[in-house]
This record gives structure tokens, sequence and C-alpha cells, in this order.
């Protein structure tokens, strides 16, 4: 079954509530402008409260306002990589953010290598009270808060993106998240499988679909979130092409496949070259879409 919604110019606000469980689309775009979608970000909602949030890339900021979400209920933010287009307006979310929320926030996001920082180096590029880029969000790395400004604490971890097995990266309040290293060019990226209330939701972010664990580490997920940024029948050292994104859903025996990040191509040819290899439920993502989980 093919679910294709219309995209409003203008995606108005929409609260979305799990029944147990849903995912809602903050951003389906990618690093292109588009006045339709804004860059990558995802919120899991289980019941009433938005508790998981995947990156906050440019625009993400905006739409979770309009989601109604609350800082003060989110349990973890796990950030896949850092591109801007799925990391930028993290310092937006985080300015001022102790006004509404007191409890630290666990945070997570990758490992580096020689073309990325870790992400607890990104974070001090970024938020050291003396030689950040932000300094006034000093407080979110433990600085002292200042009249100036500030920020809510935040409890940092970092994975192993070269691992082979899956690494444990929350494990509270009847919410498991864990998180496998996948291939994105040069570029260190995590995938994110949210376990709840009997249902599992997967992210997968941008990747080739080359590393054959992953299939493994979707396998039976009630949703799977795939990066759709390439058009059929092309290429990428970065992306999936629609018909690997549609094999590897196909091979994960997965509930649904949500695609997302969709960039400017033919959206129907690309379509209609993943169902070659998916034939399950399908919907294509579009900002503020909220998708129960069943």
């Amino acid at each position: 079954m093919l679910v294709l919604l219309s995209i409003p110019s203008n995606a108005s606000a929409q609260s979305c509530v799990g029944n147990p469980v849903a995912v809602q689309i903050l951003g389906s775009g990618g690093p292109r402008i588009n006045r339709d979608r804004a860059s990558t970000g995802y919120l899991l909602w289980i019941g009433d409260q938005a508790r998981i949030l995947v990156d906050m890339g440019g625009g993400a900021f905006f739409r979770f306002g309009q989601t109604q979400a609350k800082l003060s209920d989110l349990s973890l933010v796990a950030i896949s990589h850092l591109h801007p287009d799925h990391v930028s307006d993290l310092p937006a979310l985080l300015w001022l953010s102790h006004q509404a929320r007191k409890d630290p926030l666990p945070i997570v996001g990758p490992s580096g290598n020689e073309v990325a920082p870790s992400f607890p180096t990104f974070l001090s590029r970024l938020f050291d009270e003396k030689n950040g880029a932000f300094q006034v969000l000093g407080p979110t790395l433990g600085a002292t808060q200042g009249e100036r400004g500030g920020g809510v604490r935040l409890e940092v971890g970092v994975i192993d993106v070269t691992k082979a097995e899956p690494s444990i990266v929350f494990d509270r309040q009847a919410v498991t998240v864990t998180a496998l290293g996948i291939p994105h060019g040069d570029i260190p990226t995590l995938a994110y499988r949210v376990q709840t209330r009997d249902v599992s939701v997967v992210f997968s972010s941008d990747q080739t679909g080359t590393n054959k664990r992953f299939v493994d580490f979707a396998k039976g997920a009630n949703v799977l979130v795939m990066h759709l940024n390439i058009a059929a029948g092309a290429t990428s050292p970065l992306h999936a092409s629609p018909a690997v994104v549609g094999r590897v859903a196909q091979d994960a025996g997965v509930g649904r496949l949500i695609v997302s990040h969709i960039s400017q191509f033919d959206l129907d040819a690309a379509i209609a070259e993943l169902k070659k290899f998916y034939t399950g439920p399908l919907t294509v993502g579009a900002d503020l879409q909220c998708t129960q989980v069943q």
C-alpha cells in the first residue's frame, strides 16, 4: 500500500499523540533549499509526550515549536552525524533551554575521524565558555550560569561508529535505544533503533545501504525511516539509491517504510524504482507528518 500525501506550501501546526507510539517528521528535506521541507529532524512520541528527538537540521527548531512538543519531556537527543542539515539547529534548541527544563538532557552522537570531530569535541567547539562559537551556551557543558545566557546541562555520550555490533545508548523509563555505525561517505554516522511498549522504530539516517549488518539491525522493526535522497537510476558515495532503499526495507521485513530526506528530483520515478524491490506499506514523508506505529 502506497500512501502519498500532498505537501502544503506552508505546513501548519500539527500535534502528534502516540497510541501508544508515533513517529513525527520535523524535517523531510535534505541540504538544498526547499520551501516545503525543513532539513532532517524526527520526534518519537510515546503517549502524549515527545520523548526522543533524532537530529536537528535547519528548520527543525521551528517545526519542533509547531508540534507543541515540550523540551522538558525529552528523554534523549540522538544525533546521527555532523553534516549541517542534521545538526545546525541544535544551538537554537538549546539557547535559553534552562528556562523550559531543569533536568539534564541526555544527548548522544558519533565518534570522530580525520574529517569530523568526535561529538564531545564538536559540542566543545560550539559551546565552550571561553573558546566556543556560542560561549553564552557554556552552561550546557557545565559552566556557571551567567546573566548573559545559558542552556540546560547536557549529559553527553559518544558512540563508536566502528563497532561491528550495536551499542546500547539509552535504557531508562521503559525505552531502549541502540545505535549502529553506517556508511555515509567518510563522515562517521549512526543509525538508531528505539524499542518501547512492544514496538520498535529504526531511523536509518543518511547511508549507502551497503552495511549488511544494518539489515539485521532493522530486522522486524514496526517502522523504518529511510532517506530517499537521490533520483531513480542515480548513484552516490553518500546515499542509497531508491532501489537499495527498497531492497534493504524488504530484506529487513519491516512493518512500514517511511521515506524522508527527499531532495528535488522526479519523486514518482524514485518511488516506482523503490517499489520494484519493496512490497510492504509505504509512506512518503512530509514535514509535521505523524505516523502511528503499529
